[in-house]
């Protein structure tokens, strides 16, 4: 059988089995953001996650500047960090460069890192780096830390739990989109707001604290993978099913001018585009519009809710809010399927 028949995810499931369990000093492995870790007898947990960037599958060379890809290599390894409330500490860099690649190149992509690592006060420890057969890889390996108290996890939604989400989903997808199109009908410069949700995306940090030192929320994931998708990942450990009410997805008015322009379906980018890099969330039904107004109040990100938990056996649903079925086909990103 070949990974491709298998997935990604199903990929992870079959490698967890091997390894087996974890020792004691791990709170949190396999199946979450981000592993959870008890060292040293301190009185917070370490976090420790890695994200990888492929030419030709996570970015194309001369679409992105050396800059943006750097910057995005770290945001979304810093947007593990925020879908666990957590506060990122060290960065380690591993790169893998064809022989050919400008030291010119490297220079930049390291203000890129340096920039994003500055951002939120990150110290770059160490890396890697390897001669390249072919295209550029670059792995980023990122510690932080957490309280016991303020850890999410996706594993705690509950049935009756509203569904919430930060800022817009769907603009990364467009910004994909406009960029592999740039004759579409919309002007550049209305257009930058979803090329930067795509080149340079903003890891939720500030929001991710915010809603971690709330005690209210129940479940929390960032939305690499797709709305729907990274929902997916929540209902599975949580045990839960989930409603989703289409009219209440945040879609940006650029993200459906382009889609109208090239006459796509804002929805699918919405809810199953990938790389919005946006906080998913679950929250106890009345407190859901509190924490909603906590988190604009103390950071300007807008927050939405858009849907609620609901029992196993009813699956994920796209509806409307009067409870009519809304039919939309949809996935999350595989990188096998």
């Amino acid at each position: 059988m070949r990974v491709s028949k298998l997935g990604e995810f199903g990929l992870i499931a079959r490698i967890a089995k091997m390894v087996g369990e974890p020792g004691d000093d791990v709170v949190v492995g396999i199946g979450d953001d981000v592993a959870v870790l008890r060292t040293g007898g301190g009185d917070k947990y370490h976090l420790a996650t890695c994200d990888i960037q492929v030419e030709g599958i996570h970015f194309i060379r001369d679409k992105i500047s050396p800059y943006q890809l750097g910057r995005k290599a770290v945001a979304i390894n810093l947007s593990d960090i925020a879908s666990m409330g957590g506060v990122p500490k060290q960065l380690l860099v591993s790169l893998v460069l064809p022989e050919d690649t400008s030291v010119s190149y490297v220079d930049a992509m390291y203000e890129g890192i340096k920039a994003e690592t500055d951002c939120c006060g990150v110290n770059i420890v160490g890396g890697n780096i390897a001669r390249s057969p072919s295209g550029l890889i670059v792995d980023i390996f990122l510690l932080g830390e957490v309280e016991p108290e303020h850890l999410l996890l996706r594993s705690g939604a509950k049935v009756g739990d509203r569904v919430l989400v930060t800022g817009y989903v769907g603009d990364s997808a467009a910004g994909l989109a406009y960029l592999l199109a740039p004759e579409t009908r919309c002007k550049k410069a209305r257009a930058q707001r979803v090329l930067e949700a795509h080149l340079t995306p903003t890891p939720r940090l500030k929001e991710g604290r915010t809603i971690a030192k709330s005690g209210m929320a129940t479940a929390m994931i960032d939305i690499s993978d797709g709305t729907l998708g990274d929902l997916g990942h929540i209902c599975e450990r949580s045990g839960v099913g989930a409603r989703v009410w289409v009219e209440r997805l945040p879609i940006s008015e650029v993200a459906r001018e382009i889609a109208e322009a090239m006459e796509k379906d804002p929805l699918k980018w919405a809810l199953g585009g990938g790389e919005d890099y946006e906080l998913l969330f679950t929250v106890p039904s009345e407190k859901a519009e509190k924490l909603a107004a906590l988190v604009h109040e103390e950071t300007g990100t807008p927050v939405s809710v858009i849907g609620e938990i609901v029992p196993a056996k009813e699956g994920i649903q796209v509806v409307r809010e009067s409870g009519e079925s809304f039919s939309l086909e949809h996935e999350g990103w595989d990188h096998f399927r």
